[in-house]
Formats: structure tokens, C-alpha cells, sequence
């Protein structure tokens, strides 16, 4: 993990230090970014990201919020600069949902997805009449139900979308209960039900521990199996991105996708 943070930090030094240079290199004046993040793990690596680019004139003050609801909304309306928290399918369904029209500006990582349980040490072990809980938002319900598909306990159709809900589920292998909860909820529900798909802020912000540590399976670890639009995006506020992308050559502006 600390190599991870240390990539995608860097990346996002050489990014922002863009924004503060002129064409010749040299800095050209102070900025301020307040950057909106979703995990005390994407607090931290913001945190180091302003202690390494002061010298830039950069200051970045880092917002931490509660859920996933916010963020977008305060990078339309202005009140953030950038935010990272989210992945593509995420980034889709809100621009769908909310008419917008927010784009990335590079991958920062793919987050890992796991399976927890306080009942059963194996997924194998899921068995008939058992419950599972999954995120009730279509973008990670639909990673949840891939997971489930994964590990053999559901079939989707072979015509699911790339976010699939429970209709599109062709038959349950194994005759469980999936009971579609809020996602920053899923973790305090852990006790009352067989297993749960729980995203990894939550995983380490509520439970305290790691993927790797607690997880009886994670998705990431058959990345085959993982689809790109649950890659994890930075995205800039129009304003940011118009900013960083002029005080660049003239060479065209792409995606930098700086973790795999």
C-alpha cells in the first residue's frame, strides 16, 4: 500500500504542479485546491500530497465526507476544486442521474472490493437460506452482484449491463437472500447477516482492518474478473481543469492513468 500511495501521490504532484508552473517550468503564482475525499486512507495520502508540493506555492486543504453523495455536487457548484474517491461506474451513473457532464482526469487506482463475513471463513461455505448484503447503489450493487457471480453463488444474464441489478440475475446457484443496504451502513450490519460486499473505506474506516487481513474474498485478486469502469477516477472542477490543461503544451491533454 505505501507503494501505491506514493505512485499516485507523485502523479498527482506532477498534475498539479502543472497548474502552478508557466510554459517554462518556473512557478508562476500561489494556488489553493480544497480537495473532497471519502476515507480517512484518502485523507492521509492527500495530506502527505500538500506537505510535498508547498514548494510549489500549491496549498491543498482536504475535505473528508461521510458518504458518496456529496462530493460531485460540491465539484459542480464550486466549493471544491477536485475530488477522488470514486470509480467510473460511480462517475457514469451521476452524470446520467444529475445531467453532468464531470470527466476525469486520470485513474489513481482500482480499489479493492471484498467479501466479510463474521459466520463462515470461506465463501465456498455460502450455502441455501443464507443472507447476503450488497450495496443498494446501482454502480456498487453491480460490482457486488459480479462478485457474486465470480464466486459461483448467483448467475447474471449473459446480456447483464456493465452495472447489473438484482433483475438482471439469471438463476441463484446457491438459494441465498440478497438484502440491498445503504453502503456506508453495510459494516455496522455485518453481525446480522451470513456475508457482506463492504467497500474498502468503509472496511478500514468502520471496521479497522484491511481487504487482505478480513476479506474471504476479494475481487481485485482476480482482476480478470474486474471490470475497468470500477477503476477509481480524480476529478477536476471545470474551473481546476481549465487551468491545469492551459499552462500545458500544446500537446492534446489525455487521461494519465498513473496506478494499474
Amino acid at each position: 500500500m505505501k507503494k501505491k500511495i506514493l505512485a499516485g501521490a507523485l502523479a498527482i504532484i506532477t498534475a498539479l504542479s502543472l497548474a502552478a508552473c508557466d510554459g517554462s517550468g518556473s512557478s508562476a503564482e500561489k494556488h489553493d485546491y480544497v480537495v473532497g475525499v471519502a476515507s480517512d486512507q484518502q485523507k492521509e495520502i492527500w495530506e502527505y500530497v500538500g506537505d510535498q508540493v508547498k514548494k510549489e506555492g500549491i496549498t491543498i486543504d482536504v475535505k473528508l465526507f461521510s458518504g458518496y453523495t456529496e462530493e460531485n455536487p460540491a465539484l459542480v457548484d464550486g466549493s471544491l476544486d477536485l475530488n477522488s474517491f470514486q470509480h467510473v461506474a460511480y462517475l457514469n451513473n451521476f452524470n446520467k442521474e444529475n445531467n453532468a457532464d464531470l470527466v476525469p482526469i486520470g485513474y489513481t487506482l482500482i480499489s479493492p472490493f471484498g467479501l466479510y463475513s463474521d459466520k463462515i471463513k470461506d465463501y465456498n461455505d455460502l450455502k441455501d437460506g443464507d443472507t447476503v448484503a450488497i450495496p443498494n447503489d446501482v454502480t456498487n450493487g453491480g460490482r457486488a452482484l459480479q462478485l457474486l457471480d465470480a464466486i459461483g453463488v448467483i448467475k447474471l444474464k449473459s446480456d447483464a449491463p456493465d452495472s447489473p441489478t438484482t433483475k438482471d440475475i439469471d438463476s441463484y446457484v446457491k438459494k441465498i437472500t440478497i438484502k440491498e443496504l445503504q453502503a456506508d451502513q453495510i459494516a455496522a450490519a455485518l453481525p446480522d447477516v451470513t456475508a457482506a460486499t463492504i467497500n474498502t473505506n468503509y472496511v478500514t474506516d468502520q471496521l479497522h482492518t484491511t481487504p487482505k487481513d478480513s476479506a474471504i474474498y476479494i475481487d481485485t485478486d482476480h482482476i480478470d474478473k474486474v471490470n475497468d469502469i470500477y477503476k477509481n477516477v480524480m476529478l477536476f472542477a471545470k474551473r481546476t481543469r481549465t487551468r491545469l490543461t492551459s499552462r500545458r503544451s500544446s500537446r492534446p491533454t489525455r487521461p494519465m492513468r498513473w496506478l494499474n
